[in-house]
């Protein structure tokens, strides 16, 4: 039987993994605020009135993180962090335009200075003279995923999802990730699930700095695997990212309306080959005629 495609590219959240996460929650500024104490770092609760742990909170025990009445305890943590990634943001904006994807890992190493890790002399070496930029670049990544578990309440895997890949791979295909993320959040969570053994190819937009539904990170995934654009189909959650984009690219798109597609993401994607109720594995192999 001849094969209509060579490769199967894929987003990430919403096509294969179930996910909730809020950046903006207390858990997970709690989190951060918790991991930079591990490296000496200390962000103290803001009350509203400029002074970190500086309000008469009433709290018997003495502790101003027992104040619920501070509107926020993390702003000073959310300001800083602000800060550092602002910048680097702008930056990659102004470099590549309207898609940029920075990492914004840096910003996560930005938040230890002034701790354990940072010796004040701007050599990157500690005072026991060894080389610190591993250490501090591990530290930030630890950073980074003590956020995200923090931010996120829900996280697995859609049924069949493994197995869907295993028969794409068995017929001949090659499996490709193209996700907009960070890598420093989406690498942990591909090995927790097993996902990263699964797949060819990951092609993660702040590795690449370009993100979707802009067209280049498409042709990077094609050139990486050395694949002409109409042979191959990418699946995704998101008519406007996942299929506009790829379609950009001369890619086919096949959509899966799931719970996390945009709110206002049509039932059928008329610009995708085909659209599908859910994580709908079944119907993409009955599609490849698998």
């Amino acid at each position: 039987m001849t094969m209509r495609y060579d490769a199967v590219f894929f987003d990430l959240y919403g096509t294969l993994i179930d996910i909730r996460t809020d950046e903006s929650s207390d858990a997970a500024w709690d989190a951060l605020r918790d991991a930079l104490a591990g490296y000496g770092v200390a962000y103290d609760d803001d009350c509203g009135d400029g002074r970190y742990g500086g309000c008469d909170d009433g709290c018997d025990d003495g502790r101003v993180d027992d104040c619920t009445d501070c509107a926020d305890r993390n702003a000073g943590l959310r300001a800083r962090f602000d800060a550092a990634a602002r910048p680097i943001v702008d930056a990659a904006r102004a470099e590549r335009g309207e898609w940029a994807e920075p990492d914004l890992l840096p910003a996560y190493a930005a938040l230890l200075d002034g701790g354990d890790l940072d010796d004040g002399h701007g050599d990157g070496r500690g005072d026991d003279g060894r080389d610190g930029a591993n250490d501090r670049a591990a530290a930030a990544r630890a950073l980074a995923w003590a956020f995200r578990q923090g931010s996120t309440s829900l996280l697995r895997l859609y049924p069949g999802a493994l197995e869907f890949l295993q028969t794409l791979h068995e017929a001949g295909l090659r499996v490709v990730l193209v996700s907009n993320a960070q890598t420093c959040y989406t690498r942990p969570e591909l090995e927790r699930l097993g996902l990263d053994a699964a797949l060819d190819r990951i092609v993660i937009s702040s590795d690449e700095g370009v993100r979707k539904p802009g067209a280049e990170i498409f042709r990077r995934a094609l050139a990486y695997e050395g694949l002409d654009a109409d042979r191959v189909l990418m699946v995704g959650n998101d008519s406007r990212c996942d299929i506009g984009g790829a379609r950009s690219a001369g890619i086919d798109g096949a959509y899966l309306r799931t719970e996390i597609s945009p709110a206002d993401d049509p039932a059928v994607c008329e610009s995708a080959v085909l659209s599908l109720a859910g994580a709908d594995y079944a119907g993409i192999l009955r599609f490849l005629n698998l």
